[in-house]
């Protein structure tokens, strides 16, 4: 398609849209209908830039299938490349793109569903040129790509990531397995990457892939964002945006073009840059080479490892800024021979202290191993990664992945839950720094909720917790004969480690509070009916023997064991129990 000389795509439509006077807060893929005459001039602009190839507007047109609305999907593609064709009529050579973005997830389309039937409404207006892009995932790209070529042998399928400066997406993915596994796709013609960074970030990033064989693609933001009033404003200057895109060409890709904040005045210089011989690449500085995969002491690790019995006990953070009851108790517990100690991280969502700091500080000052839950709530990947970085620096390398609880009903007016992925996301991309920056990796850990209704969904997601570097897990406790059995179950599936929860229950007013209260936990009715008419003491001696009867029921299975707050924490979810709240995973 390039015959020897990068193909020059346009920059950004939406960028571009915004800017025209009183579009700013009109979604842009609408204008194909309301404002033609705006789209037209904008696409005839990149081409008069001197842009080989532009892209339908028609980004978010998947989030209209998704939400139902195929009439509206089908008139703006059909109104797109209806646009897109008159802007193009008259200058040779220009190729129009099919402009597809990331499928919406969370929605009762799957992302295979979504890409097919917009290539379905573009093939049905002679498009033969596709552009999936902004990507943070390749979930449904494969069938995509299959689905494309069986209808249209001579389809041309360019799909492109979205990657941070560190090379990872969105979704916790890295950038470089994406591009590998797409690459590897037989039906996908280009693979590359677009947005989120700046042509110097993403010409770091390309240096370091392998690109045998590839038709790669770079596509830039014009640099990185300001807020002026409600208005995102890259700054990127077009000389500079030019000077770069030399050195990726240079640097291998054979596609190249802008995307947030790139004009056609930066396409402008870009093509005028690309139109004269290129000057001789200036190698790449090699860096130092990553250490990573160290063999820093993992007492908890080694010890599962070496198939020996395992107590890690479950402690809720202080909900205070004194911690001496806190620490009081983990010193007591490892005295008492515990392996670990699990930090729970604002449970039921009610904020208390930051169970890393505690992690970090328990490992520094009494020597135990702690194992901090980490939740996907309220943290992007940038602070999920500084975090990880911190704990790592402090000699903590075992971390518990959780969704985390949302927040109370109650505070939902003041306080608002952030998810930005699940804990699979996240475990995965733990794993990928793990791989690419960690100079001793983590051991992942994951929860496992053995009292769940639907137990065979539960193992499936505990199956892709593995595939996403889980390596062990902390069930929910075992108070049931279906929990036992499920546990069992598990220990057939799963090829991680497993530690098994056990909880005293301690009143029968505690049991009745955990089945009511508390998701993720089942306490049967046999053992609830042990604890009536039983006083505090008796009740206390009962939790004690029916949790080492669990105990002797599950070490065969195991012989590893979970402790839920065998001492209690500061804090007080039951008045019969403080601090005992198990945590829905």
């Amino acid at each position: 398609m390039s015959q020897g000389k990068p193909l020059l795509f346009d920059g950004a439509m939406g960028t571009c849209f915004a800017a025209l006077s009183g579009r700013g807060s009109e979604r842009c893929e609408l204008a194909n209908r309301d404002h033609p005459e705006e789209i037209t001039a904008i696409h005839k602009s990149y081409l008069d830039a001197g842009c080989r190839a532009i892209t339908t507007n028609t980004f978010s047109v998947g989030a209209d299938l998704a939400a139902g609305d195929g009439d509206l999907a089908r008139e703006l593609i059909a109104a797109g490349c209806r646009l897109a064709k008159e802007a193009a009529a008259g200058y040779e050579d220009a190729f129009i793109f099919a402009g597809m973005g990331p499928a919406p997830q969370d929605t009762p389309l799957f992302p295979t569903q979504i890409y097919q039937r917009q290539a379905d409404l573009f093939l049905d207006q002679g498009m033969t040129c596709f552009l999936v892009e902004t990507l943070s995932s390749d979930d449904g790209i494969s069938e995509l790509a299959r689905y494309l070529k069986e209808r249209c042998p001579d389809a041309f399928l360019l799909v492109s990531y979205a990657v941070d400066a560190s090379g990872f997406t969105r979704a916790g993915l890295r950038g470089e397995q994406l591009f590998r596994r797409t690459a590897d796709l037989a039906e996908v013609d280009a693979v590359g990457f677009n947005c989120v960074s700046g042509p110097h970030h993403l010409l770091q990033f390309i240096r370091t892939l392998d690109l045998t064989g590839v038709t790669l693609s770079v596509m830039p933001n014009a640099g990185y964002p300001t807020v002026l009033g409600h208005r995102a404003v890259f700054q990127g200057q077009p000389e500079y945006f030019a000077q770069q895109l030399v050195q990726i060409v240079q640097a291998g890709a054979a596609i190249v073009g802008g995307c947030c904040g790139t004009t056609p005045v930066h396409m402008a210089r870009a093509a005028e840059a690309l139109a004269h011989p290129l000057p001789p690449a200036v190698p790449a500085r090699d860096a130092a080479p990553a250490q990573v995969g160290g063999d820093a002491a993992n007492s908890l690790w080694d010890k599962l490892e070496a198939g020996k019995r395992v107590i890690a006990v479950e402690l809720d953070p202080p909900v205070d800024d004194d911690s001496a009851a806190f620490l009081e108790g983990v010193r007591a517990l490892g005295d008492a021979g515990a392996d670990a100690v699990t930090i729970a991280d604002c449970p039921i969502g009610r904020s208390r202290a930051d169970s890393s700091l505690l992690a970090c500080k328990i490992k520094r000052e009494l020597g135990v191993e702690p194992l901090p839950h980490m939740t996907c709530r309220d943290r992007n990947l940038n602070a999920t990664k500084a975090l990880l970085l911190g704990l790592s620096m402090e000699g903590v390398h075992n971390v518990l992945l959780v969704t985390g609880d949302p927040i109370p009903t109650e505070n939902r007016d003041e306080v608002k839950s952030v998810f930005n992925f699940n804990s699979r996301k996240l475990a995965r991309y733990v794993s990928g720094l793990n791989e690419t920056t960690l100079r001793t990796p983590f051991r992942i850990y994951g929860a496992l909720n053995l009292n769940a209704r639907n137990f065979a969904q539960q193992l499936k997601m505990a199956q892709e917790k593995e595939e996403c570097g889980v390596s062990g897990f902390l069930t929910q406790p075992v108070l049931s004969a279906e929990a036992l059995e499920n546990l069992k179950l598990a220990r057939e599936t799963l090829r991680g480690k497993i530690l098994a929860g056990i909880f005293p229950v301690i009143s029968h007013r505690n049991a009745c509070f955990l089945n009511n209260e508390i998701a993720g936990t089942r306490v049967c009715d046999e053992i609830i009916a042990l604890y009536e008419g039983k006083d505090r003491a008796e009740a206390e001696d009962l939790a004690v023997a029916i949790s080492a009867e669990i105990g002797r029921q599950t070490a065969p299975l195991l012989r590893r064991l979970l402790s839920h707050d065998a001492l209690p924490p500061c804090g007080a979810d039951d008045p019969d129990h403080p601090g005992t709240a198990i945590r829905k995973r």
